[in-house]
């Protein structure tokens, strides 16, 4: 059976969005991510999406959605990605490991930051929610 992670920050709309369509487009074997937002922005990130399409990693289902509609999910993981959700993580009603590994905004930077963030996401996020649930 697959395990769940949730992938968390402030307005889910590129770094949650990036990392939950790297675990599923890398490591989806095992694990079935989500992500949500603490104060969800309602849209992603038009430069992530255009991103994450060009390496084939998207899929239609993936939007912004606020950290209400999962809360009754049994994640095995929550990943916190930015500081902010760190500090605001909501208390799951089932027991979870939460981990941090926090990533910089790319938003509003120049188009080439959100390759960066991606590679970033890939190379240091990865490994860590492998080893912890593969």
């Amino acid at each position: 059976m697959k395990k769940n992670v949730l992938i968390l920050c402030t307005g889910n709309s590129c770094r949650s969005i990036m990392a939950e369509a790297l675990i599923n487009a890398k490591l989806g074997s095992c694990i079935e991510a989500q992500s949500s937002g603490v104060k969800a922005s309602g849209a992603v990130n038009p430069n992530a999406q255009a991103l994450l399409e060009k390496k084939a990693y998207w899929r239609e289902e993936y939007h912004s959605k606020v950290i209400e509609t999962v809360l009754d999910t049994p994640f095995d993981l929550i990943v916190t990605v930015c500081d902010h959700a760190k500090e605001t993580c909501p208390m799951f009603p089932k027991a979870v490991k939460t981990i941090h590994v926090g990533f910089d905004d790319p938003s509003g930077k120049a188009v080439e930051e959100y390759e960066k963030t991606l590679n970033l996401i890939e190379k240091e996020l990865l490994p860590v929610v492998k080893k912890e649930l593969c």
